[in-house]
Protein backbone atom coordinates (compact mmCIF):
# COMPACT_ATOMS: atom_id res chain seq x y z
CA UNK A 1 0.00 0.00 0.00
CA UNK A 2 1.41 3.40 -0.94
CA UNK A 3 1.85 6.06 1.66
CA UNK A 4 -0.48 9.00 1.23
CA UNK A 5 -1.38 12.35 2.75
CA UNK A 6 2.12 12.94 4.14
CA UNK A 7 2.87 16.00 1.97
CA UNK A 8 2.85 18.47 4.86
CA UNK A 9 5.28 16.59 7.07
CA UNK A 10 7.96 14.41 5.46
CA UNK A 11 10.08 13.80 8.55
CA UNK A 12 9.88 13.78 12.33
CA UNK A 13 12.35 15.04 14.90
CA UNK A 14 13.28 12.60 17.67
CA UNK A 15 13.98 14.60 20.83
CA UNK A 16 15.88 11.66 22.32
CA UNK A 17 17.06 11.26 25.88
CA UNK A 18 18.80 14.60 26.51
CA UNK A 19 19.56 17.94 24.87
CA UNK A 20 22.88 18.42 26.70
CA UNK A 21 25.79 17.68 24.27
CA UNK A 22 28.01 16.37 27.08
CA UNK A 23 25.31 13.98 28.32
CA UNK A 24 24.62 12.92 24.72
CA UNK A 25 28.30 12.01 24.29
CA UNK A 26 28.24 9.92 27.47
CA UNK A 27 24.98 8.24 26.42
CA UNK A 28 26.46 7.47 23.01
CA UNK A 29 29.41 5.63 24.57
CA UNK A 30 27.14 3.83 27.05
CA UNK A 31 24.60 2.63 24.48
CA UNK A 32 27.28 1.77 21.93
CA UNK A 33 28.91 -0.54 24.49
CA UNK A 34 25.50 -2.02 25.40
CA UNK A 35 24.63 -2.57 21.73
CA UNK A 36 27.95 -4.25 20.92
CA UNK A 37 27.63 -6.51 23.98
CA UNK A 38 24.06 -7.33 22.95
CA UNK A 39 25.15 -8.34 19.47
CA UNK A 40 28.08 -10.37 20.79
CA UNK A 41 26.04 -12.09 23.52
CA UNK A 42 23.17 -13.12 21.27
CA UNK A 43 25.43 -14.15 18.39
CA UNK A 44 27.45 -16.23 20.85
CA UNK A 45 24.31 -17.98 22.12
CA UNK A 46 23.16 -18.78 18.58
CA UNK A 47 26.61 -20.00 17.55
CA UNK A 48 27.13 -22.19 20.64
CA UNK A 49 23.66 -23.75 20.39
CA UNK A 50 24.19 -24.54 16.72
CA UNK A 51 27.76 -25.85 17.17
CA UNK A 52 27.22 -28.02 20.27
CA UNK A 53 25.18 -31.16 19.66
CA UNK A 54 24.45 -31.47 23.40
CA UNK A 55 22.25 -28.36 23.08
CA UNK A 56 20.15 -29.64 20.18
CA UNK A 57 17.06 -29.91 22.37
CA UNK A 58 13.67 -28.10 22.22
CA UNK A 59 14.58 -25.70 25.06
CA UNK A 60 17.73 -24.51 23.31
CA UNK A 61 16.00 -24.48 19.93
CA UNK A 62 13.59 -21.89 21.36
CA UNK A 63 16.45 -20.09 23.08
CA UNK A 64 18.36 -19.72 19.80
CA UNK A 65 15.29 -18.10 18.24
CA UNK A 66 14.95 -15.82 21.28
CA UNK A 67 18.57 -14.74 20.81
CA UNK A 68 17.90 -14.02 17.13
CA UNK A 69 14.81 -12.00 18.08
CA UNK A 70 16.76 -10.00 20.67
CA UNK A 71 19.45 -9.36 18.05
CA UNK A 72 16.79 -7.99 15.66
CA UNK A 73 14.80 -6.17 18.35
CA UNK A 74 17.83 -4.22 19.52
CA UNK A 75 18.93 -3.45 15.95
CA UNK A 76 15.57 -1.87 15.09
CA UNK A 77 15.98 1.10 17.44
CA UNK A 78 19.50 1.38 18.88
CA UNK A 79 21.47 2.24 15.67
CA UNK A 80 19.16 5.19 14.93
CA UNK A 81 19.42 6.32 18.55
CA UNK A 82 23.23 6.21 18.33
CA UNK A 83 23.14 8.20 15.10
CA UNK A 84 20.93 10.89 16.64
CA UNK A 85 23.10 11.16 19.76
CA UNK A 86 25.96 12.33 17.50
CA UNK A 87 23.85 14.37 15.09
CA UNK A 88 22.62 17.93 15.38
CA UNK A 89 19.69 17.15 13.10
CA UNK A 90 17.81 14.37 14.88
CA UNK A 91 15.37 13.56 12.11
CA UNK A 92 13.75 10.44 10.74
CA UNK A 93 11.61 10.26 7.60
CA UNK A 94 7.93 9.39 7.87
CA UNK A 95 8.58 6.18 5.92
CA UNK A 96 11.53 5.30 8.18
CA UNK A 97 9.43 6.02 11.25
CA UNK A 98 6.59 3.77 10.08
CA UNK A 99 9.10 1.03 9.23
CA UNK A 100 10.51 1.28 12.75
CA UNK A 101 7.00 1.09 14.23
CA UNK A 102 6.29 -2.05 12.17
CA UNK A 103 9.48 -3.88 13.15
CA UNK A 104 9.20 -2.93 16.84
CA UNK A 105 5.66 -4.35 16.85
CA UNK A 106 6.70 -7.40 14.83
CA UNK A 107 9.75 -8.41 16.89
CA UNK A 108 8.12 -7.49 20.21
CA UNK A 109 4.94 -9.43 19.42
CA UNK A 110 6.92 -12.44 18.22
CA UNK A 111 9.03 -12.40 21.38
CA UNK A 112 5.89 -12.38 23.56
CA UNK A 113 4.58 -15.46 21.71
CA UNK A 114 7.95 -17.19 21.87
CA UNK A 115 8.17 -16.68 25.65
CA UNK A 116 4.75 -18.35 25.93
CA UNK A 117 5.97 -21.29 23.82
CA UNK A 118 9.03 -21.62 26.05
CA UNK A 119 6.75 -21.72 29.11
CA UNK A 120 4.82 -24.58 27.47
CA UNK A 121 8.11 -26.38 26.85
CA UNK A 122 9.03 -26.07 30.55
CA UNK A 123 5.54 -27.30 31.51
CA UNK A 124 5.92 -30.47 29.43
CA UNK A 125 9.49 -31.04 30.68
CA UNK A 126 8.55 -30.81 34.37
CA UNK A 127 4.95 -32.05 34.46
CA UNK A 128 5.25 -34.82 31.84
CA UNK A 129 8.96 -35.75 31.74
CA UNK A 130 8.36 -39.32 30.53
CA UNK A 131 6.48 -38.09 27.45
CA UNK A 132 8.66 -35.03 26.80
CA UNK A 133 10.52 -36.41 23.78
CA UNK A 134 7.27 -37.70 22.26
CA UNK A 135 5.41 -34.40 22.71
CA UNK A 136 8.15 -31.85 21.97
CA UNK A 137 9.16 -33.20 18.59
CA UNK A 138 11.24 -31.20 16.10
CA UNK A 139 8.18 -30.75 13.93
CA UNK A 140 6.10 -29.34 16.79
CA UNK A 141 8.90 -26.97 17.89
CA UNK A 142 9.24 -25.60 14.36
CA UNK A 143 5.47 -25.12 14.13
CA UNK A 144 5.37 -23.25 17.44
CA UNK A 145 8.16 -20.93 16.27
CA UNK A 146 6.42 -20.29 12.95
CA UNK A 147 3.16 -19.57 14.79
CA UNK A 148 5.02 -17.04 16.96
CA UNK A 149 6.48 -15.28 13.91
CA UNK A 150 3.16 -15.41 12.10
CA UNK A 151 1.15 -13.88 14.95
CA UNK A 152 3.76 -11.17 15.49
CA UNK A 153 3.74 -10.28 11.78
CA UNK A 154 -0.08 -10.32 11.53
CA UNK A 155 -0.45 -8.08 14.58
CA UNK A 156 2.07 -5.53 13.33
CA UNK A 157 0.72 -5.64 9.75
CA UNK A 158 -2.86 -4.84 10.85
CA UNK A 159 -1.68 -1.93 13.01
CA UNK A 160 0.66 -0.43 10.43
CA UNK A 161 -2.00 -0.54 7.69
CA UNK A 162 -4.19 1.77 9.79
CA UNK A 163 -1.31 4.10 10.68
CA UNK A 164 -0.34 4.47 7.00
CA UNK A 165 -3.62 6.33 6.45
CA UNK A 166 -2.77 8.98 9.06
CA UNK A 167 -2.41 12.65 8.09
CA UNK A 168 0.61 14.17 9.85
CA UNK A 169 0.19 17.91 9.56
CA UNK A 170 0.80 19.27 13.06
CA UNK A 171 3.62 18.85 15.54
CA UNK A 172 6.56 16.85 14.18
CA UNK A 173 8.48 16.46 17.44
CA UNK A 174 8.53 12.99 19.02
CA UNK A 175 9.55 13.03 22.72
CA UNK A 176 11.35 9.74 22.35
CA UNK A 177 14.54 8.19 20.96
CA UNK A 178 12.64 5.96 18.49
CA UNK A 179 9.33 5.69 16.67
CA UNK A 180 6.74 3.63 18.51
CA UNK A 181 3.03 3.50 17.84
CA UNK A 182 1.86 5.40 20.97
CA UNK A 183 4.13 8.33 20.02
CA UNK A 184 2.44 8.79 16.62
CA UNK A 185 -1.13 9.20 17.86
CA UNK A 186 -0.65 12.76 19.22
CA UNK A 187 1.03 13.83 15.96
CA UNK A 188 -1.86 12.90 13.68
CA UNK A 189 -4.52 15.41 12.68
CA UNK A 190 -6.80 12.70 11.28
CA UNK A 191 -9.18 10.46 13.17
CA UNK A 192 -7.13 8.00 15.22
CA UNK A 193 -9.99 6.36 17.13
CA UNK A 194 -10.06 3.19 15.00
CA UNK A 195 -6.28 2.78 15.02
CA UNK A 196 -6.08 3.49 18.75
CA UNK A 197 -8.82 0.94 19.51
CA UNK A 198 -7.20 -1.71 17.30
CA UNK A 199 -3.79 -1.01 18.84
CA UNK A 200 -5.13 -1.25 22.38
CA UNK A 201 -7.15 -4.40 21.67
CA UNK A 202 -4.31 -6.14 19.82
CA UNK A 203 -1.86 -5.25 22.58
CA UNK A 204 -4.21 -6.53 25.28
CA UNK A 205 -5.18 -9.68 23.37
CA UNK A 206 -1.63 -10.44 22.29
CA UNK A 207 -0.06 -9.48 25.61
CA UNK A 208 -2.69 -10.84 27.97
CA UNK A 209 -3.19 -13.97 25.87
CA UNK A 210 0.48 -14.93 25.95
CA UNK A 211 0.74 -13.81 29.58
CA UNK A 212 -2.21 -16.05 30.51
CA UNK A 213 -0.52 -19.04 28.84
CA UNK A 214 2.67 -18.35 30.78
CA UNK A 215 0.85 -17.95 34.12
CA UNK A 216 -1.26 -21.08 33.49
CA UNK A 217 1.85 -23.11 32.57
CA UNK A 218 3.77 -21.97 35.64
CA UNK A 219 0.81 -22.59 37.94
CA UNK A 220 0.89 -26.24 36.87
CA UNK A 221 4.69 -26.29 37.02
CA UNK A 222 4.83 -24.93 40.58
CA UNK A 223 2.10 -27.33 41.68
CA UNK A 224 4.13 -30.24 40.27
CA UNK A 225 7.39 -29.01 41.81
CA UNK A 226 5.83 -28.71 45.26
CA UNK A 227 4.86 -32.38 45.08
CA UNK A 228 8.45 -33.47 44.40
CA UNK A 229 9.71 -35.36 47.45
CA UNK A 230 13.41 -34.41 47.54
CA UNK A 231 14.58 -30.87 48.16
CA UNK A 232 17.38 -31.28 45.60
CA UNK A 233 14.79 -32.28 42.99
CA UNK A 234 12.67 -29.23 43.75
CA UNK A 235 15.73 -26.97 43.61
CA UNK A 236 16.80 -28.39 40.25
CA UNK A 237 13.29 -28.00 38.81
CA UNK A 238 13.04 -24.39 40.02
CA UNK A 239 16.48 -23.57 38.61
CA UNK A 240 15.43 -24.69 35.11
CA UNK A 241 12.56 -22.17 35.22
CA UNK A 242 14.37 -19.25 36.87
CA UNK A 243 16.01 -17.91 33.70
CA UNK A 244 12.80 -17.99 31.71
CA UNK A 245 10.76 -16.33 34.47
CA UNK A 246 13.33 -13.54 34.79
CA UNK A 247 13.20 -12.89 31.02
CA UNK A 248 9.38 -12.88 31.12
CA UNK A 249 9.22 -10.37 33.99
CA UNK A 250 11.75 -8.02 32.37
CA UNK A 251 9.95 -8.01 29.03
CA UNK A 252 6.29 -7.94 30.07
CA UNK A 253 6.54 -5.43 32.91
CA UNK A 254 8.08 -2.71 30.73
CA UNK A 255 6.18 -3.50 27.49
CA UNK A 256 2.78 -3.33 29.22
CA UNK A 257 3.64 0.01 30.83
CA UNK A 258 4.67 1.43 27.46
CA UNK A 259 1.73 0.28 25.32
CA UNK A 260 -1.19 0.27 27.75
CA UNK A 261 -0.64 3.55 29.63
CA UNK A 262 -1.40 6.90 27.91
CA UNK A 263 1.42 8.52 25.93
CA UNK A 264 2.81 11.54 27.82
CA UNK A 265 6.51 11.75 26.92
CA UNK A 266 7.46 11.32 30.57
CA UNK A 267 10.87 10.01 31.72
CA UNK A 268 9.11 6.83 32.91
CA UNK A 269 8.12 6.04 29.30
CA UNK A 270 11.71 6.42 28.16
CA UNK A 271 12.94 4.19 30.98
CA UNK A 272 10.40 1.44 30.24
CA UNK A 273 11.21 1.58 26.51
CA UNK A 274 14.93 1.36 27.22
CA UNK A 275 14.30 -1.61 29.49
CA UNK A 276 12.50 -3.79 26.94
CA UNK A 277 14.21 -2.62 23.73
CA UNK A 278 17.81 -2.10 24.97
CA UNK A 279 18.37 -3.78 28.35
CA UNK A 280 16.32 -6.96 27.92
CA UNK A 281 18.11 -8.05 24.69
CA UNK A 282 21.40 -7.50 26.54
CA UNK A 283 20.59 -9.42 29.73
CA UNK A 284 18.71 -12.37 28.19
CA UNK A 285 21.86 -14.18 27.00
CA UNK A 286 23.53 -13.35 30.34
CA UNK A 287 20.59 -14.76 32.31
CA UNK A 288 20.48 -17.98 30.31
CA UNK A 289 24.26 -18.49 30.31
CA UNK A 290 25.04 -17.53 33.92
CA UNK A 291 22.24 -19.64 35.47
CA UNK A 292 22.70 -22.64 33.17
CA UNK A 293 25.59 -25.04 33.63
CA UNK A 294 24.87 -26.73 30.30
CA UNK A 295 25.43 -23.46 28.44
CA UNK A 296 28.61 -22.71 30.43
CA UNK A 297 30.02 -26.13 29.64
CA UNK A 298 28.99 -25.81 25.98
CA UNK A 299 30.68 -22.39 25.69
CA UNK A 300 33.93 -23.77 27.15
CA UNK A 301 33.69 -26.84 24.93
CA UNK A 302 33.09 -24.76 21.79
CA UNK A 303 35.89 -22.29 22.59
CA UNK A 304 38.30 -25.15 23.29
CA UNK A 305 37.31 -26.81 20.01
CA UNK A 306 37.93 -23.73 17.87
CA UNK A 307 41.04 -22.61 19.74
CA UNK A 308 42.62 -26.01 19.18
Amino acid sequence: MALRNHSTITEFILLGLSEDPHIQALLFVLFLVIYLLTLMGNLMMMAVIKADSHLHTPMYFFLSHLSFLDFCFSSVTVPKMLENLLSQKKTISVEGCLAQVFFVFDTGGTEACLLAMMAYDRYVAICHPLFYSHIMTNQLCKRLVWVSWGLGFLDSFINILLVMDFDFCGDKYIPHYSCELPSLFPLSCSDISTSFTVSLCSTLLHGLGTCFLIIFSYTLIISTILHIGSSSGRKKAFSTCFSHLTAVLLFYSSAFLRYVTPNSGSPLELITSIQYSVITPLVNPLIYSMKNNEVKVAVRRTLRKYLQ
